[in-house]
């Protein structure tokens, strides 16, 4: 079993709430084992470009209640090639760094998982992500506090909606999948919920749409995924006008605002719980990890099945949806 002396710690994709809290509990943790730790900036390409900081418990102190990621995130063009990662590796090697704990969703443990099997360097991954698309684990870090912030936003829609009586089709966060949809859906009161996992043709949103507006509601809210089939609101809104003329139908695209904010206290101590597991991982001995939370007990998985496994939705929930609306 390789010993761990120093680790590095970096996030990497797209950010997510919760992110430093993570950081800060892989720091302290390690630092508790006696490993020393660097975090490494913007990601791969941060080992690419040598852009490392020493972490220690001051650095990481007060950082559990922002939003963002201190270590910043970036995406890797060059990081894909061999040549890239030839590089990259050389640098951390030189740093000292015998382990990584990577922080991030999906591209970031498939880059993980290349790296550590071309290398052989351990690498734990925490799942940081506010789609919740990972396999492995029963929530990622940061889909908590985006779908709160989703669903703070809809209530307000829903009072302007229900004042002018309009029909809004609000676009939501999820190019591959429907979490935030599906749980903003029923969580807000949607009327229509619209997500990639579930096929719904243009013939059966107008139909649902039809017995909608015949009960004469005061206010209708249709919730959609940007990766839905339908190609997401602004898109949704063009295929129902001619139909729905008639209407006061608004469309709100909600965007980056869910990505930011600070962490939920779900998210914070999700975040340190996987934050630490990761660091126990490599220091037990595990390569080429992720760590989750499955029935709320610490569960540990090859990485690979974390990005190439789809992770789907429950029946019973996509049932209540349709029952709910």
């Amino acid at each position: 079993m390789k010993t761990i002396s120093k680790i590095g710690v970096f996030t990497s994709g797209g950010d997510s709430p919760g992110m430093n809290a993570a950081i800060r509990a892989a720091t302290r943790t390690a630092l508790f084992k006696g490993i020393e730790v660097t975090g490494i900036r913007y990601g791969y390409q941060g080992m690419i470009d040598s852009d490392f900081v020493d972490l220690n418990r001051t650095s990481v102190s007060n950082i559990i209640q922002r939003g963002g990621t201190i270590l910043k995130c970036a995406r890797c063009m060059d990081f894909m090639k061999p040549e890239g990662r030839k590089i990259a590796y050389d640098n951390i090697a030189k740093e000292g760094i015998d382990g990584l704990v990577a922080i991030g969703g999906d591209g970031t443990f498939k880059g993980a998982s290349i790296f550590s099997q071309e290398y052989g360097i351990p690498i734990a991954g925490v799942p940081g992500t506010i789609d919740n698309d990972l396999s492995g684990t029963d929530e990622t870090i940061g889909y908590d506090t985006a779908l709160n912030t989703a669903l703070d936003a809809i209530d307000k829609i829903r009072d302007t909606a229900d004042a002018h009586e309009r029909l809004f089709i609000v676009e939501v966060m999820g190019r591959d999948a429907g979490f935030i949809a599906l749980e903003t859906g029923i969580a807000g009161g949607a009327e229509l919920t619209l997500m990639p996992e579930t096929m719904t043709r243009t013939k059966e949103i107008k139909e649902a749409l039809d017995n909608i507006l015949a009960n004469k509601k005061r206010s209708t809210l249709i919730v959609v995924a940007e990766g839905d089939e339908s190609g997401g609101a602004i898109e949704l809104s063009n295929i129902l006008k001619p139909d729905y003329a008639k209407y006061d139908m608004r469309v709100c695209v909600l965007g980056h605002i869910q990505r930011g904010g600070n962490p939920t206290a779900r998210d914070r101590v999700l975040a340190s719980r996987l934050g630490a597991a990761a660091v126990n991982a490599l220091y037990d001995g595990h390569e080429n990890v992720m760590v989750g939370v499955v029935n709320n007990n610490i569960k540990i998985t090859p990485l690979k099945s974390g990005w190439s496994k789809k992770k789907s939705i429950q029946q019973e929930i996509l049932d209540l949806v349709r029952t709910l609306k």
